[in-house]
């Protein structure tokens, strides 16, 4: 026989979610389970904006249960570890220890938040394609990796040794898909053949590979432009997010302003 759910997650929480297709988020109570053997429990002090969780506050992908209390660009502090453990919008989480990455202590903890979904979307493909490596040639000067669901993609290397090296990749934001299209893609069949172009897909990335990416991050200087908002802003912030009236990621400060009702 299962057990009741206040036995399965016993652990108090609190956190803004919506309760319909509206998006409109709110204060709420919930529950975490226990640290188990092999979790990590965490105190969450920053928390990116997804556009993912625009889809999934108004069920836009037709899969969403409400009440929905999103949130998964999540970064805090470890305050327990199980005994197997080696090394959101909400106030804590607790997860398996295979999908917790370690933070450099020279990368801001906020501005580390949307490198764990926007910053592994974008140095995933990167990698796959062989550009990182171009990335790494630089020596020097400031690099920024502007996350991907911005009005602009820019990677950009600023080489200060022999000149100016500079790989940009720019992409309009009514030209972007974070997801799949709607419809299919009409291309240019000809230049692509002429040109040997490659069209490629790619949806995030491993947790081997997001910890290679944060560690390629702290390494050089590497983090996305933010602006950090309170909890209580969070509708205004979608609602923002929706104009794309930001440059270029919200980041919630959960762990200085998220509060109990």
């Amino acid at each position: 026989m299962g057990k009741a759910p206040e036995e399965e997650h016993p652990v108090k929480a609190f956190g803004w979610a919506a309760r319909g297709t509206s998006g409109v988020l709110s204060p709420f109570k919930c529950s975490r389970r226990v640290t188990g053997d092999e979790d990590v429990r965490f105190k969450i002090l920053y928390c990116g904006i997804c556009h993912s969780d625009l889809h999934s506050l108004k069920n836009e992908w037709g899969n969403s249960t409400y009440p929905l209390l999103p949130g998964h660009e999540v970064v805090g502090v470890v305050t327990e570890v199980g005994s197997k453990t080696y090394g959101g919008y909400s106030d804590h989480m607790v997860a398996n220890e295979r999908y917790i990455v370690r933070i450099p202590d020279n990368l801001p903890l906020d501005a580390a938040a949307p490198l764990l979904c926007a910053g592994i979307t974008t140095y995933s493909p990167l990698r796959y394609m062989g550009l990182i490596s171009l990335v790494q040639s630089g020596c020097g000067g400031p690099r920024y990796l502007s996350s991907h669901a911005g009005v602009i993609l820019t990677v950009e290397i600023l080489n200060s040794c022999a000149g100016t090296i500079v790989v940009s990749i720019e992409v309009s934001w009514k030209d972007h898909h974070g997801w799949a299209p709607d419809k299919p893609l009409e291309l240019p069949i000809f230049p692509l053949i002429i040109g040997r172009k490659t069209i490629a897909g790619s949806c995030i990335g491993g947790m081997k590979e997001t910890q290679e990416m944060i560690d390629f991050a702290g390494k050089h200087n590497i983090s996305p432009l933010i602006e950090v908002i309170p909890m209580d802003y969070v509708n205004t912030a979608i609602e923002r997010l929706i104009k794309a009236d930001v440059k270029y990621r919200f980041v919630l400060d959960v762990g200085n302003t998220l509060k109990a009702a």
